[in-house]
């Protein structure tokens, strides 16, 4: 199931549920990947899979200017 934009919801919930498995950002979740660290994997290629999806999702998020969407989310996926 996809909404209005094409966006699986369940996709946008694992980047609040998902943690980096390795490397200097290892154990934070992938929304909260700092922009110049999903920058450089963007120009050295991000990792296969749903991880690289994952990354390269809250990049184009990051590099667009939408954050506003991350903060939305967070407040929909992340219990306290």
């Amino acid at each position: 199931m996809s909404n209005e934009f094409g966006i699986n919801p369940e996709i946008l919930k694992e980047l609040f549920t998902t943690k980096m498995p390795f490397g200097k950002h290892k154990g934070l979740l992938i929304a909260d990947l700092p922009a110049y660290y999903l920058e450089w994997f963007s120009a050295k290629g991000f990792p296969p899979g749903k991880l690289g999806m994952l990354m390269a999702t809250v990049f184009e998020i990051k590099t667009n200017g939408l954050q506003d969407i991350l903060f939305e989310l967070r407040k929909r996926f992340v219990k306290n």
